[in-house]
């Protein structure tokens, strides 16, 4: 027999952080579908020349490779003709629309949730088979603004309704950093935004050398890109502050224009949850616009959970360009917190209400055919693997959290018990349901009344 081993970074929960996390999927898609996303779901394997295209090495890709492949490395290989395994949703969905322009009507909006694979060094949130879940809208040659103010008002819906802290939505706008810069005379702009977006990492000293190195700026350009940096507010105040700083360009004044609209939207629908931010650059040189981090107050230490921007060229036929604005996030990497921190408990480890239990073997028949009823009726039912003592059956229902046990009469006068208060009533399968409480598992904050069923456990026909 093999001995049991662990992978580092291939997360596996156990049954009750199963139900978390099946709460939070069904949660984000709820709320998703909502406000009109529609769901997809793309291959796990592209070839390795699409997904290089996005600036990853080859070393954080897992590559495909058959056993009777005769030991092949894959070192040299025609990328064209090498499979990985996708690493985020953003390069297989650029691939989908090219696939598929002929047959999806524009804007597209789409939803996205499955598992990625990435061969980095697994640490505190970063994993290297994590679950991801994304929202885009991509347009046909043009896409309106209006929807880089959306995107991030959704996500804030939809972290709302999870059972974790507050969130903080740090915003900028690539047209106000490219603006700037070009303003104050520094050349490598890309260079520049991937400077910036270490600020975090290396500090404002660090950044500044690092700008004369690899940005080629001056010790007078750098300052000012970390003015640029430093400025953050909540309203339309952010505008002033750059303009303070006495540099101006037509891509400046259009940026903050836009930086300031979508501050102003926020405040209206979700006050407080929107910041802007202008040292957030996100290094990756396709953001053309907006873009967005998000953090859990209290949790910085975690880093961005949500992230993502507008890209004005990432899909294109040569014929059409779909630009697009989309966010992604992190789901693993915010379950890991949640359960490793106690943010959310389910009420139970499994779906199951009611256990029936068995009086002999000879009439199991009898407790299936209780179960069969209760579940036409859609109330989740187990019946009990053994005939024994019905205090141990009580005892198997109690270790799996399971809060019914149901006692078949053998005049057909059944009864049905709540082990947690031992309260037991005669009870009719065809007619009696528990508490809508106790019909699905629920998920909450530690110590409060759990207020959500899972989604995914519904009755049939629900959603």
């Amino acid at each position: 027999m093999a001995r049991a081993s662990s992978l580092s970074g291939f997360p596996e929960w156990l049954p009750d952080g199963r139900v978390v996390e099946t709460h939070v999927l069904d949660s984000l898609r709820r709320t998703f579908e909502l406000h009109g996303f529609a769901g997809i779901e793309t291959r796990a394997v592209e070839p390795l020349s699409q997904l290089l295209r996005k600036g990853e090495t080859s070393k954080e890709v897992y590559l495909l490779r058959r056993l009777q492949d005769e030991g092949e490395d894959g070192a040299g290989a025609d990328p064209d003709k090498q499979l990985g395994l996708h690493f985020d949703l953003t390069v297989p969905f650029a691939r989908y629309v090219l696939e598929h322009a002929g047959q999806l009507t524009f804007p597209f909006k789409r939803y996205q949730i499955q598992k990625v694979w990435r061969g980095e060094r697994p640490q505190d949130g970063r994993f290297r088979e994590f679950t991801q879940a994304d929202i885009d809208v991509v347009g046909a040659d043009t896409l309106p603004f209006h929807y880089e103010v959306e995107l991030p008002l959704v996500m804030a819906e939809a972290l709302a309704a999870l059972p974790i802290p507050p969130v903080r939505i740090n915003v900028n706008n690539r047209k106000v950093a490219q603006g700037f810069y070009e303003a104050i005379g520094l050349d490598d702009v890309e260079a520049a935004l991937r400077v910036i977006d270490k600020l975090d990492k290396i500090g404002p000293e660090g950044v500044a050398v690092a700008l004369e190195e690899e940005a080629g700026a001056t010790p007078q350009q750098a300052v000012h890109a970390l003015e640029l940096a430093s400025i953050s507010a909540t309203d339309a105040s952010v505008a002033d502050k750059v303009l303070a700083l006495g540099h101006r360009s037509v891509l400046l004044d259009e940026g903050l224009g836009e930086l300031v609209a979508l501050l102003e939207a926020a405040h209206e629908l979700r006050p407080g949850t929107v910041v802007a931010d202008l040292k957030i650059a996100r290094g990756l040189d396709y953001y053309t616009g907006s873009v967005y981090e998000t953090t859990l107050v209290g949790h910085d230490n975690l880093g961005s959970i949500c992230s993502g921007g507008r890209y004005d060229s990432l899909a294109t036929d040569g014929k059409r360009t779909y630009p697009g604005v989309g966010l992604s996030i992190g789901v693993s990497r915010l379950l890991a917190r949640i359960l490793g921190d106690g943010l959310a408990t389910a009420t139970r480890p499994v779906p199951t209400a009611v256990l029936v239990a068995v009086t002999d073997e000879e009439h199991r028949r009898a407790s299936d055919r209780v179960a069969h009823a209760l579940r036409a009726r859609g109330i989740p039912t187990d019946v009990a693997p053994t005939a024994a003592k019905f205090g141990k059956q009580i005892r198997y229902a109690d270790r799996r959290g399971i809060p019914f046990v149901w006692f078949p009469g053998s005049d057909g006068a059944d009864e049905v018990k709540d082990i947690r208060s031992g309260a037991q009533v005669g009870a009719d399968a065809a007619a009696w349901t528990p508490p809508a409480e106790d019909l699905w598992p629920r998920v909450g904050a530690p110590g409060s009344a759990p207020d959500a069923q899972t989604p995914g456990a519904q009755a049939p026909g629900a959603r």
